[in-house]
């Protein structure tokens, strides 16, 4: 008998399905149809129609932000935030190793550096204490009011750590950091749409937040992010850069400056504003789901990855960690041949070759979960 095989037996039944489980698959049991009739039967089927002013309005009040922009997905959300923040070419980014592509992408669209920071393990998302570390052995407040690498001399304009599989990190502490340093927060919340810390939604707690809704997010509309802010002037030049900057007028075609085609078109925001009217049906689904692995693994040596004290999560996607990397492989070997999908973490971006230069803390506890950390099958169940 297989090691993992009362675990598959387990996923089995709690999705009832003895076919292909996959990770996460979006659930359409809303509005969708109705709403993607309205936008067709309209034909304003790209960026400009009432469903991307109306989600716009519902990703603001659902997150408690003044503003919501809504963008054509969450890399480019990402893109967009820096750009409004003020980040410029050969800028550095405090980020972390431990986190999908899109974050490290996003940095240098900029032209911006990437400075690899290390997570916790209770949370996988960036370490307040690792970040207050590394600026005191790293950095230093010039005179100009900015803070600056000592080993580059280069500025360091940004932080942006992200909320991991939808676990908040210790985001409060992180922004006192970053506002002792003079360092804009920009908070990576694509995988935690629905989570909160100490009452407070993540994406809220720096001067931008960035949400993805791609296909595989606890609410989709296909493609699709946004951002949130609380800032007035950084939502209007968000909304004109991602309108190619142009000047409004009744004909003429006026740009004032360098934009981009960013805009989330009418046909995804009628999807978005849909799936956001069932969030909270799913996220207690989802943590239903949570709840019933929390208690397969609970007398298990497989720790099981939770909310720490605090924080509520969506658990957009289930995690746990294994003793070791050989015994992660098992783990994926057996539950894939079986039909069960399951997945790692991500590789670090510093192993990757386009940013196996860029400097890091050592990275311990990213490296530790890297070898460790995989993914259950975390669909709503209808």
């Amino acid at each position: 008998m297989e090691k993992y095989s009362s675990l598959i037996s387990f996923i089995r039944k709690t999705f009832n399905s003895e076919d292909f489980i996959p990770l996460h698959t979006p659930y359409f049991g809303g509005n969708e149809k109705k709403y993607l009739i309205e936008t067709i039967d309209s034909t304003f089927v790209s960026s400009v129609g009432e469903f991307v002013n109306r989600f716009e309005e519902d990703i603001a009040r659902y997150t408690g932000a003044r503003y919501g922009v809504a963008i054509v997905n969450g890399t480019n959300a990402l893109h967009m935030a820096m750009l409004v923040a003020g980040v410029e070419r050969n800028d550095e980014i405090l980020s972390q190793s431990l986190t999908f592509i899109a974050t490290a992408n996003a940095i240098s669209y900029i032209g911006a550096h990437p400075v690899f920071i290390d997570v916790d393990r209770d949370t996988m998302g960036m370490s307040a204490k690792a970040l207050q570390r590394f600026l005191e052995q790293n950095a230093r407040k010039e005179t100009d009011g900015f803070t600056y690498n000592l080993s580059t001399g280069r500025k360091i304009s940004a932080c942006i750590p992200m909320h991991t599989f939808g676990l908040p990190c210790r985001i409060d502490e992180i922004a006192e950091i970053c506002n002792d340093w003079n360092i804009v927060l920009i908070e990576d919340a694509a995988e935690s749409l629905g989570s909160t810390y100490k009452g407070k939604h993540t994406g809220g707690f720096g001067t931008i937040g960035t949400f993805s809704f791609n296909g595989n997010k606890t609410i989709t509309c296909g493609g699709g992010g946004a951002l949130i802010t609380d800032d007035e002037t950084i939502a209007k030049r968000a909304k004109h850069l991602t309108t190619q900057a142009k000047i409004p007028h009744r004909w003429k075609f006026r740009h004032d400056e360098i934009g981009y085609n960013y805009r989330m078109p009418n046909l995804n925001a009628a999807l978005a504003c849909a799936q956001l009217e069932q969030l909270d049906h799913f996220l207690e689904n989802k943590r239903q789901l949570a709840d019933l692995y929390k208690e397969f693994f609970k007398n298990s040596e497989i720790q099981f990855a939770e909310e720490i004290e605090n924080a509520k999560a969506n658990y957009w996607l289930n995690a746990i960690i294994v003793e070791n990397e050989e015994e992660r492989d098992l783990f994926l070997t057996e539950t894939n041949d079986a039909g069960v999908m399951t997945r790692p973490i991500w590789d670090l971006m510093n192993s990757l070759p386009m940013f196996e230069n860029c400097q890091n803390d050592g990275l311990e506890n990213s490296i530790w979960l890297s070898e460790r950390v995989v993914n259950l099958p975390s669909s709503f169940r209808p």
